[in-house]
């Protein structure tokens, strides 16, 4: 197969892919705070969340939801900073991935990545991780 980037490129595409699939499974994984409350082990990310605290209505008690799950809607997430952290990273992890996709095609199809679309690219992958 033809190929559009030197050795340098190739090697920056393979980390460049490495570094998405790191970035989104950080992302989607619910561990980003991890603490204790009601004597139960919690952890929580941006939009999921494991252990959590649910009012019983039916007791008038609070009890501990030992599972791992996503906020019911985007409004359920705790602040307006952490909906925020959960638009912008997801953002830049969409961004990754499609630098990172791209230089992996320009791997395999000859012309396909020029140096200013390589710059452009660095450029978005710049914002991407920002």
């Amino acid at each position: 197969m033809a190929s559009s980037l030197t050795c340098t490129g190739v090697i920056w595409a393979f980390l460049s892919f490495l570094c998405a699939a790191a970035s989104c499974v950080g992302f989607f994984m619910p561990y980003w705070l991890l603490g204790s409350q009601l004597e139960k082990s919690v952890s929580f990310g941006t939009f999921r969340r494991c252990s959590y605290p649910v009012r019983d209505e039916s007791r008038q008690t609070t009890v501990m939801v030992e599972q791992c799950g996503r906020y019911a809607s985007f409004q359920a997430i705790p602040s307006a900073e952490w909906r925020i952290c959960t638009v912008v990273t997801g953002l830049g992890c969409g961004l990754l991935l499609l630098v990172a996709l791209t230089a992996l095609m320009g791997c395999c199809v000859s012309e396909l990545i020029s140096r200013t679309v390589g710059r452009v690219a660095g450029g978005i992958q710049f914002l991407g991780e920002e």
